[in-house]
């Protein structure tokens, strides 16, 4: 078995071939599409947030809204950039949207990616301390992160309070159990999966990793789930942790899927630079008829290492064709792999 969700980065656009025109048709198709995900029995619905950007950029609005439409499916986001982030309102913000959520929260954060501005999380008040570059900054606000989420005590009560207080040093509230262990780290390196493990993060690997050995995409992400599990293992953390890759996935069953992705897709892995100095390898799109499909995919050893699959949807042609395409994979791929 293997959980299966689907992973939107919410664009819109006012161009006529889109159907999300819009910041608010982004966000309500987004909320509708997962709905529909948890009936096709879809295990998550994760979203990617961007700033400076026509895609989704606060998500735990939307993650409280479809933790209140939907019951069952797991709730996350792959990735939320840490550089923007205030550690202390994000474990409020995070611990309300879990909570009307019963518990579905699968965070994932991430130092981020290429931005569509210069610096741009220095807008947000943030920069990086002496000795310190954007990466370092994005760690360390997660590991403050990670430790607010414990829900121990770290405040001085006013001792004149408005309110009565619990006895001790306060916490920030509303403090949602569990949580902490409910947290994915997005890994472009085999070095920052290792640090993940050794603070008892879950682990996220994109469509992209930097790229470290020259090898496939699959072949360097299996290396690196690898290494996540054995500096897992060496933590001496008790939990079994958890693993998700992301890839874009369509079988094509019927017109419509030829015509989008019958010809012209990405078959081979691609080499670029995500900034001056970071070669990484992209990887390429699956694109054909289910049982061509079953094949292709049996041969990428990180998605069989995975327990997690998130697959990438074009969120603009509109939620009715992402969730057919999501049903393709559950109904004709999956139980071939064994899957379901």
């Amino acid at each position: 078995m293997k959980r299966i969700g689907f992973l939107s980065f919410g664009h819109w656009s006012a161009s006529s071939y889109s159907q999300v025109r819009s910041g608010s048709d982004a966000l309500i198709q987004s909320i509708e599409l997962a709905v529909a995900a948890e009936e096709l029995g879809a295990d998550g619905a994760y979203f990617r947030v961007h700033h400076f950007a026509q895609q989704l950029g606060s998500p735990f609005p939307l993650l409280a809204a479809v933790g209140a439409r939907t019951k069952t499916i797991e709730i996350g986001t792959a990735v939320i950039d840490m550089r923007y982030e205030n550690p202390f309102y994000m474990v409020e913000d995070a611990g309300a949207a879990d909570l009307i959520a019963g518990g579905r929260l699968q965070l994932g954060i991430s130092r981020g990616s290429p931005e569509q501005v210069i610096d741009g999380y220095r807008h947000f008040g943030y920069l990086p301390a002496e000795g310190e570059d954007d990466g370092d900054m994005a760690r360390r606000h997660a590991e403050v992160f990670l430790s607010l989420l414990s829900g121990e005590g770290f405040a001085q009560p006013n001792p004149r309070p408005m309110f009565p207080n619990p006895p001790g040093l306060l916490r920030l509230e509303p403090h949602s159990p569990g949580l902490r262990e409910r947290i994915w780290w997005g890994a472009g390196s085999n070095a920052t999966a290792a640090w993940a493990a050794q603070l008892g993060m879950n682990m996220q690997t994109s469509t992209l990793k930097f790229d470290e050995s020259g090898a496939p995409l699959h072949i360097q992400q299996t290396e690196q789930i690898e290494a996540f599990r054995e500096a897992w293992r060496a933590a001496g953390h008790e939990r079994e942790p958890r693993v998700s890759v992301s890839r874009s996935i369509f079988a094509l069953v019927d017109d419509r899927d030829r015509m989008y992705f019958g010809r012209g897709q990405q078959e081979t892995d691609q080499i670029g630079y995500i900034d001056e100095k970071t070669r990484a390898v992209f990887g390429r799109s699956y694109a054909a008829e289910p049982d061509i499909l079953v094949d292709q995919l049996r041969e990428d050893t990180a998605i069989a290492a995975a327990d997690t699959l998130l697959l990438t949807v074009p969120n603009q042609l509109g939620v009715d064709y992402n969730a057919h395409a999501i049903e393709s994979i559950l109904r004709y791929v999956a139980p071939e792999l064994g899957w379901r």
